[in-house]
């Protein structure tokens, strides 16, 4: 009798896995039991990019400190990959949010727009009362007559902890940043 081979194992072989085998990967490296992974219910997938759409929005349209301070965890971490740790906190986010607020309102710094690439848009629960986003987005400037000239683009892995009834972001991880125009972007 042969044991059955782990699911993380037989993902490895079959390409439609790639998302789910990211994300077994990333739980067996922070240390999640096996099973601590199930599949996500079409809702998960809806509540977190609407969670993840009202973030942005208060990060960069609204450029509201406050209302940013109210979407995530009271541990938040942000780790980029050009900046390292820039935040360990709510209240240390919050402050970084504002003081860019702040510059921009100024005229010190520009204005920013970020897009998600949907289609790489991948979520997985863990657990019951966590998930994680994996994806892409780009970065626009925004100039005279709301035009947008693109910065950068980068991939992100983000998770989302669910506190009562509402998802909160409790880690971020922002890598592979690209100076200029997407790849997947229109012309």
């Amino acid at each position: 009798m042969h044991a059955e081979k782990p699911a993380f194992a037989i993902c490895l072989r079959q390409l439609g896995w790639i998302a789910q085998c990211r994300a077994w990967a990333f739980a067996i490296t922070i240390g999640l039991p096996y099973g601590a992974l199930a599949a996500p219910p079409d809702t998960l997938a809806r509540d977190i990019e609407s969670a993840d759409q009202a973030f942005f929005a208060a990060v960069f349209t609204r450029c509201d400190a406050h209302a940013v301070g109210a979407m995530v965890t009271d541990d938040f971490e942000f780790y980029h990959d050009k900046w390292g740790k820039i935040a360990s906190s709510r209240q240390a986010f919050v402050k970084l949010i504002g003081a860019a607020c702040e510059r921009q309102r100024l005229g010190t710094d520009f204005k920013a727009k970020r897009r998600l690439n949907s289609l790489s848009l991948r979520v997985t629960s863990l657990g019951t009362d966590n998930a994680l986003e994996i994806g892409e987005h780009d970065f626009f400037r925004i100039g005279a007559g709301d035009s947008l000239t693109p910065t950068e683009y980068a991939r992100f892995i983000h998770i989302w902890k669910k506190e009562v009834n509402a998802w909160l972001l409790a880690r971020v991880i922002s890598y592979d940043h690209v100076d200029g125009p997407a790849p997947w972007a229109a012309p």
